[in-house]
Parts: C-alpha cells; sequence; structure tokens
C-alpha cells in the first residue's frame, strides 16, 4: 500500500516535489480552477497559507478542467492568473485529472482514503483533503466549504 510519502508531484513550472518533504508538516490539497464560482476561495486560502506556513502548513492546488471547462488555460497562465488576481504565493502543480482513467495519482490515493460525498469520485472543483504531520489524510471538505471554515482544523494539527 503506497503512503502519502511516497507520492510525488510536478509544480506548473516543471519542477518535481517529493511528498516525503512534507513529513513533519500539515498539508492541504486542492483541486483548483480559475473561472469556477468557488475560485474566490483562493483568497481564503492564501490567506491561510500566508498566516501558517511558517508553523509548518503546505498548501498544494492542482488545477483541473474536468469540470465545466472552468480552467482551460496552458499551466503558465494559470499560475499568471491566480497570482495576479488572488495573490496566490503557495505551490500549484501541473494541471491534472481528479477522475477517470487519467487521474493524478496525488487524488488516486486522497479518493480511496478519503471518500467523498460520491464515493470514490471528485464531486466538483475546490475539494480539499487536509493531511496530518505523519501523513495520514484526515478530512475532506466539500468544494462549498470556504477555506476559512478549516483553520481550527488546520490549527489543532498543527498544535497551536
Amino acid at each position: 500500500m503506497q503512503s502519502f510519502y511516497q507520492l510525488q508531484a510536478t509544480t506548473a513550472s516543471g519542477l518535481s516535489i517529493d511528498f516525503k518533504d512534507f513529513q513533519g508538516k500539515v498539508v492541504l490539497i486542492i483541486n483548483t480552477a480559475t473561472k469556477c464560482g468557488f475560485t474566490p476561495q483562493f483568497d481564503g486560502l492564501e490567506k491561510l497559507f500566508v498566516q501558517y506556513k511558517d508553523q509548518g502548513l503546505v498548501i498544494l492546488g492542482f488545477p483541473c478542467d474536468q469540470f465545466g471547462h472552468q480552467n482551460p488555460e496552458n499551466d503558465t497562465d494559470i499560475e499568471s492568473i491566480c497570482k495576479i488576481n488572488h495573490g496566490v504565493t503557495f505551490p500549484l502543480m501541473k494541471k491534472s485529472d481528479v477522475n477517470g482513467s487519467n487521474t493524478n495519482p496525488v487524488f488516486q490515493y486522497l479518493k480511496k482514503e478519503l471518500k467523498g460525498f460520491l464515493g470514490g469520485r471528485i464531486k466538483w472543483n475546490f475539494s480539499k483533503f487536509l493531511i496530518d504531520k505523519n501523513g495520514k489524510p484526515c478530512k475532506r471538505y466539500a468544494p462549498f466549504v470556504k477555506p476559512e471554515k478549516l483553520e481550527n482544523d488546520i490549527q489543532k494539527l498543527l498544535g497551536a
């Protein structure tokens, strides 16, 4: 069985990230989109990141274009849009599928560990997964759950 720390991802700029580098950190993973009704959540996610990154919070955004073609841009443009429109400084990964035969391995793992409303599927953009300091996926949040509603759970996992 694969563990969270065996996973890898590639940033929008092509840099490979080993999840073993996140040992001892709290990680929040989100499938994102630039043209979704939930896109303003980038602001709240960035606020959480800025507030808690020095205490060990890592946020990783995985752009996805599987829901209503709400993320049509290429990786470079996605990164620019998120930075300019929402001030995003947390890492954005390469655009990924979160459902279907080309599902990113990160989401294969997370969906297996934390089933959602639709079982093993992602329902929509801005589904969120919270992973504790030991690499255990501990909570899944629906797309409509705003980032500020995650703050208490993040604080508990950080030991704040």
